[in-house]
């Protein structure tokens, strides 16, 4: 059964944050094969951070689904949570180890995919984002001040690779 196909829409002015909306067919909410959707909510819904994580604004909102309060009893450890923790550098410079966390906190976000057997394996890209739109790991002149550059690839068997690939603010300047 097909899910609702969620679209990532990125913002044009740095002080506003992505938007999500549903796609319309024919004037009718439009299909997906649950992969998109479920890579745009891995990756821009709040997972709950841990305990040693540093929170951007200093309170003590820790954030997540309230769900994840109640992680099913065969839950492994670490892959009960829903989300990603990307939201964690909203106020981080845009520096080489914060472009390497959004990998990671990326790739920790779409374990479940792997560990669900709904891909084979997946490749995360993590950079800058050009004028031009491209993704560099090289901080150049032409890079767009404080837009991070993410990119999945979702291998599946026997079906061509899904690429995702999203933009969005998420370092200060």
């Amino acid at each position: 059964m097909p899910d609702i196909r969620t679209l990532f829409i990125p913002s044009a002015d740095p002080a506003n944050p992505p938007r999500f909306d549903w796609a319309l067919k024919r004037g009718d909410l439009a299909p997906d094969d649950g992969l998109e959707t479920a890579v745009i909510l891995s990756l821009f819904t709040d997972r709950r951070a841990r305990e040693d994580d540093p929170l951007p604004d200093g309170s003590a909102d820790r954030r997540g689904w309230w769900g994840d309060a109640y992680p099913p009893a065969e839950a492994r450890a670490g892959q009960e949570h829903i989300g990603s923790r990307l939201w964690l550098l909203e106020r981080e410079k845009d520096t080489q180890d914060v472009v390497n966390r959004a990998r990671d906190y990326a790739e920790e976000a779409l374990q479940w995919l792997v560990d669900d057997g709904i891909a084979e394996h997946i490749e995360v890209m993590a950079g800058w984002v050009e004028q031009n739109g491209e993704f560099t790991e090289q901080k150049t002149a032409t890079v767009i001040p404080g837009v991070l550059g993410l990119g999945a690839v979702i291998y599946r068997r026997e079906e061509t690779p899904a690429k995702y690939r999203f933009q969005t603010q998420f370092m200060a300047r």
